[in-house]
């Protein structure tokens, strides 16, 4: 832990730097390949959207249940005609979900389920759930999530500037299509908790994002009255400055989402953990990635397209031209053992030091009488 502390602290200083902005080409093309890699496997499997998105009937057993999952998932499938999803519960129940199922097909369902789980009817509860439930809830967190990007790109473009907020746009995007393409790819069901973990992990994508700016902003006041650093390179100091940060806070909300997603949801089999827990996963590590390698190379690229900070560019190139041409001349005189330019000559050999003539002449000792 003391190394990563030194680290950060050289990182901060700039005596320690790794070249974000000048690799962006290459972050820029991982990430269009992971986000083409989701979409394909969004729109190949599609998302496995839960009960309360499509309508159906939900049972529940009593405790201490002597038929296995797969058994009960069977049962269900012989008695409606549809795939049900069953959970065991932290109780030893287990949660029954059958789609596409009315109010009279239920209570056959009902029935039937009872009679081969060798239960009576009253102990089976059951809940019918319509599908426009779930189309209101869809559609109320498609009106979120338009309201929040629209309020973010506001903020940031009032308290920093539009390229930012288009930077932190193109993130959150980013961040929202990785999340929901590794849903559909992995098969988890989609339920009103994974819409609320995907809410929730907007936020946070923006944390870090929002901490990078702020050091940009503060070290780029001035920018245009120096010659030796260009945008990029202070946007790359900006980074390197709050990597440490970032992946400290990013662990340490991963560590505890990981417990739910991993143990909660595996081990226990909690299935309705895994439902937040894997969108919440998903979405702060693309969104540390984000921050470091998307958004803030972006709103490089976009203000090094303005006049002014290309003739910075410039200036700067020109300087760092003149200082490697004098240091190569320096070199190549000084391995030749040239004088340098107003240096006084190179003395080689001993010095001729002889006594100037006529000291001393006529007088024997040299001494005055």
């Amino acid at each position: 832990m003391s190394k990563l502390g030194n680290l950060g602290a050289r990182l901060h200083r700039g005596e320690v730097s790794y070249d974000f902005i000048g690799k962006r080409k290459i972050w820029y093309g991982v990430s269009i390949l992971i986000t083409i890699t989701a979409i394909l496997g969004l729109a190949v499997r599609g998302l496995n959207m839960g009960i309360d998105f499509q309508g159906g009937a939900v049972f529940t057993t009593p405790t201490k249940m002597s038929a296995s999952v797969a058994q009960v998932e069977e049962y269900a499938h012989d008695a409606s005609g549809h795939e049900a999803v069953v959970q065991k519960l932290g109780n030893g129940s287990l949660r029954i979900q059958i789609a596409g199922l009315d109010t009279g097909k239920s209570d056959e369902v009902k029935q039937t389920l009872a009679k081969d789980l060798k239960l009576n009817p009253e102990k089976l509860n059951a809940d019918l759930v319509g599908p426009s439930w779930g189309e209101q809830i869809a559609n109320k967190a498609w009106q979120g999530l338009a309201i929040f990007m629209v309020l973010v790109v506001i903020y940031l473009a009032i308290a920093f500037e539009w390229r930012m907020a288009i930077a932190a746009l193109v993130a959150l995007i980013h961040d929202i299509t990785i999340t929901v393409g590794i849903y559909a790819l992995v098969g988890f069901e989609v339920t009103p908790g994974t819409v609320i973990g995907l809410l929730t992990i907007l936020g946070y994508s923006l944390y870090d994002t929002v901490v990078v700016f702020d050091s940009l902003k503060e070290q780029t006041k001035d920018i245009t009255k120096q010659t030796r650093f260009t945008y990029s390179d202070i946007a790359n100091h900006s980074i390197n400055s709050t990597l440490v940060r970032s992946i400290n806070t990013t662990v340490v909300a991963l560590l505890p989402v990981a417990g739910l997603l991993f143990i909660g949801g595996g081990f226990l089999g909690a299935g309705t953990l895994n439902d937040i827990s894997l969108s919440l996963f998903v979405g702060l590590a693309a969104g540390a990635y984000s921050s470091i390698f998307i958004a803030t190379p972006l709103v490089a690229d976009l203000k090094e397209r303005e006049p002014a900070m290309k003739a910075l560019k410039k200036r700067v190139l020109a300087k760092r031209a003149q200082a490697a041409a004098g240091e190569a001349q320096e070199e190549s005189r000084s391995a030749t053992g040239e004088p340098s330019d107003g240096a006084a000559p190179a003395v080689v050999g001993p010095r001729d030091q002889s006594a100037p003539r006529n000291r001393g002449r006529g007088r024997p000792s040299g001494k005055r009488r």
